[in-house]
């Protein structure tokens, strides 16, 4: 077993590059405990960095990366550099045992391959799937994959999500028993592809796995606090991610154009001000930052690449707490149980 309290960081990725990277780590080491951090990227440029998280030094080690995946480099590009990227050097760490999760907030494509080069798929399980949480009007947020990794899923892939998103959801946000569903075109049995309706058919056969298969959900659904996992294939999960983060944006947006166009409308926004900043804290992505590989023999985040501090920390924040529910072995021990009953 790796030691539970490092953490890997990339420290080179992102779009704001290594102050946000190192701001994000130093409010993480503050808001969670006992974690220490493996910092991968260029030495000198992260030591002088560091001059301004001074308390920072004494929980981090540097590990020299002298090289950076960039957001345009292709995934076989980037396996080709793996072992001189900031990236591939914080997956090794992982593969080595010396950290325990490894997050980047550097390019998804190569992240992914690199991950599932190095680390290698769990026994059981075909395909990696990319899993966020997104927020609803429930009390906890909800689970969703694949989110783009698999642009086609079978049916048997969608079993497997389930399954791993169910761990993750006990995992990640204290669910005992989730309660999950297959994203669809409608509710009834019959709506759908061939692959959805079996992997329904699958699911409400799998008796083995603490979760709750509710069926089918639509996409008007899914912020409704309804469910706590939704599955889909990565090319729908994609789509549905976006249009919910633009849609937040476009509320966001019309709000302000509201509340500025008139004095009135200005004085308005000074009464209604507390009641328009929860609603700002709970849509900000920041607070839902760090989607991870399920699947993977070790864990691996993806931060936002435009995360800011508070959204980096909580991807690594996200991270340690996998670690710390040993994630991993909950998905292998799911689809053991699975595979026994079946």
């Amino acid at each position: 077993m790796p030691d539970s309290g490092w953490i890997a960081v990339d420290a080179m990725g992102g779009d704001d590059g290594l102050a946000v990277m190192l701001a994000g780590v130093a409010r993480a080491r503050h808001q969670f405990e006992g974690m220490r951090f493996l910092l991968v990227g260029d030495e000198a440029a992260i030591r002088e960095g560091l001059k301004a998280h001074p308390n920072l030094s004494q929980h981090s080690e540097i590990v020299h990366a002298p090289e950076v995946v960039g957001s345009s480099d292709k995934p076989t590009q980037a396996i080709r550099r793996a072992k001189k990227t900031s990236m591939g050097i914080a997956i090794d760490l992982v593969k080595q045992g010396r950290a325990a999760a490894a997050v980047s907030s550097g390019n998804t494509g190569a992240l992914m391959a690199m991950a599932k080069l190095s680390l290698r798929m769990l026994p059981g399980i075909d395909r990696p799937a990319l899993a966020a949480r997104l927020p609803t009007l429930g009390d906890t947020d909800m689970v969703m994959l694949d989110l783009g990794a698999n642009t086609e899923c079978d049916a048997r892939n969608l079993v497997q999500f389930a399954i791993m998103g169910a761990a993750y959801a006990r995992t990640a946000l204290d669910i005992p028993h989730p309660r999950v569903a297959l994203l669809n075109i409608g509710s009834e049995d019959m709506k759908g592809t061939d692959e959805i309706r079996d992997a329904a058919a699958q699911l409400r056969a799998t008796p083995a796995v603490d979760m709750q298969f509710n069926g089918f959900i639509e996409g008007d659904r899914l912020s409704r606090g309804e469910v706590d996992v939704v599955v889909c294939d990565g090319f729908s999960g994609n789509i549905a991610l976006k249009t919910a983060e633009g849609t937040a944006r476009f509320v966001a947006d019309l709000l302000k154009r509201a509340f500025r166009s008139s004095v009135r409308s200005k004085l308005g926004f000074l009464i209604s001000r507390p009641a328009t900043e929860l609603l700002r804290d709970h849509l900000d992505p920041n607070n839902h930052n760090g989607a991870v590989f399920l699947g993977l023999n070790g864990i691996v985040v993806k931060s936002h690449g435009g995360a800011t501090e508070r959204g980096v920390a909580t991807a690594i924040g996200n991270a340690a707490k996998m670690v710390r529910n040993d994630l991993v072995r909950r998905i292998a021990d799911d689809l053991g149980s699975v595979e026994k009953a079946a």
